[in-house]
């Protein structure tokens, strides 16, 4: 990584691509530039997959499950899936069911903001929007991920976003615009205690499954310095241990 792209990201350069090829050739692109992997994000429908997705069930659960079956959907695709970082699956109004992995994938799933997860019920582009995107650039980049094309989307120090339009203009990406959006991310670190869970998470928890979530999330984090992962063990150990109560929240211990 070089130092230009060691400085904390001011801005957010955006592009919709119309293939995967040339999305794959976009992000590799980025990455032999120096862009961090964890500054990427891509939201797309028509990812070429060896396996089939199946358990679309219902927004809530895909939205509550998406991050802590991320390292599965992940490892369902390969090409330009594999070379980001937390990949999720999730149901958008108007979308249906899409893929997004990055930083992007984890804000739309739910991960860091309870306001943004109200934005998305009126589908992606006010789920942009709330995050400052114009609303016109946010109603382009709706159509063009429902008309099956992919968005692109880069967090970058502010002298370094006129060399990245640059880069996603020539690798074929469309309607290119860098914008102040600004990504929401969970907090670094452990988790001090059941206040740091997003709003969404924390809502769908009781008490004690809140306690269990923390300890679960801070013993993998310390383990795996993952935060994917941690959240992966945090939802997994949950099932474990709780069923839903009939107003859907994770409180029934389960026997034994």
């Amino acid at each position: 990584m070089t130092s230009a792209f060691a400085k904390p990201p001011e801005k957010c350069v955006s592009a919709a691509f119309k293939d995967e090829k040339k999305l794959q050739n976009a992000v590799q692109r980025l990455l032999d530039r120096g862009v961090p992997r964890e500054r990427i994000s891509i939201v797309g429908r028509n990812f070429q997959s060896e396996a089939r997705i199946t358990g679309f069930l219902t927004k809530k659960e895909v939205i509550l499950d998406g991050l802590a079956s991320g390292a599965l959907y992940g490892s369902l695709f390969g090409s330009v899936l594999s070379l980001l970082t937390g990949v999720g699956v999730l149901f958008i109004p108007f979308l249906g069911a899409v893929v997004a992995a990055g930083p992007l994938a984890a804000a739309l799933l739910g991960a860091t903001s309870g306001a943004l997860y109200g934005a998305l019920g009126a589908g992606l582009g006010s789920a942009l929007m709330s995050l400052g995107m114009p609303q016109d650039k946010a109603a382009i980049y709706q159509t063009r991920v429902q008309a099956g094309e992919f968005l692109l989307v880069v967090e970058v120090p502010e002298e370094k976003s006129g060399e990245i339009f640059l880069l996603l203009q020539s690798a074929g990406g469309e309607e290119v615009a860098t914008t102040d959006m600004q990504i929401p991310r969970q907090p670094e670190g452990e988790l001090d205690g059941s206040e740091q869970i997003s709003p969404e998470i924390k809502a769908d928890l009781s008490e004690e499954a809140q306690q269990t979530f923390v300890e679960t999330y801070n013993q993998s984090l310390s383990e795996s310095q993952e935060k994917i992962n941690a959240l992966t063990k945090a939802w997994e150990r949950i099932k474990q241990l709780f069923d839903r109560d009939d107003k859907g929240i994770f409180s029934k211990r389960k026997a034994g």
